[in-house]
């Protein structure tokens, strides 16, 4: 899906709170060589460019992404202005064993519709589930990743924002998410606006000829 060539590039921003498998998320996607020991370390800011296959045919698109240091405390509302105005997209990121790092996605989308400055701009989340095997829930026990799940479906219905279950160890389970973003960054190209000009043109060759 996903290699090193460039071409036109639309800018994606991936954000979240801190410690939610954002930069594993992007290196799982864009070189497939994480396992649970791959030791990575926090992040300040990285770029990633990668081009992608839509599925439409013809020349892949070509997405850099821009991965974000992880947000905690009150910075919830503090993502750096700059962050909220150049992006074509954003990828919010949570955790769904932590429901602070769901809340904190609330506190980032409402920045960004507060800024942004193209008025519609594509926005999905991410409920990265690699760490659902560190804590053992008793079988009588309701799941509480499944009510954080349930929590965040409700809110990305209202928000009218789509909401994907990926795991950053399951490159797989990364694809329709970052196709489908790719797609709507990269919007599929009419012929032509203006056919009765196209046609007066071929029209003048002919008589010309």
């Amino acid at each position: 899906m996903l290699n090193a060539k460039v071409g036109k590039v639309g800018k994606v921003l991936v954000c979240g709170m801190k410690g939610v498998g954002k930069t594993t998320v992007i290196e799982q996607l864009v070189y497939g060589n994480l396992n649970p020991d791959t030791e990575l370390h926090p992040t300040i800011e990285d770029i990633y460019v990668a081009s992608c296959d839509t599925g439409r045919g013809g020349a892949r698109e070509t997405l850099r992404i821009y991965d974000t240091a992880g947000l905690q405390g009150e910075q919830a509302a503090q993502l750096p202005r700059h962050y909220l105005q150049f992006p074509d997209a954003f990828v919010l990121v949570y955790d769904p064993i932590d429901p602070r790092s769901l809340d904190m996605l609330a506190d980032i989308k409402s920045d960004i519709d507060k800024h942004k400055e193209k008025k519609e701009i594509p926005v999905i989340v991410l409920a990265n589930v690699r760490a659902r095997a560190k804590r053992d829930t008793p079988p009588t026990t309701p799941n509480p990743v499944e009510k954080i799940m349930d929590r965040a479906n409700i809110w990305c219905q209202r928000e009218r924002i789509k909401h994907y279950t990926v795991n950053a160890m399951e490159r797989p389970s990364l694809y329709e998410p970052f196709t489908s973003l790719c797609a709507r960054v990269h919007p599929a190209q009419t012929k032509s606006t203006f056919p009765q000009l196209r046609q007066v043109m071929q029209n003048r060759q002919k008589s010309e000829a």
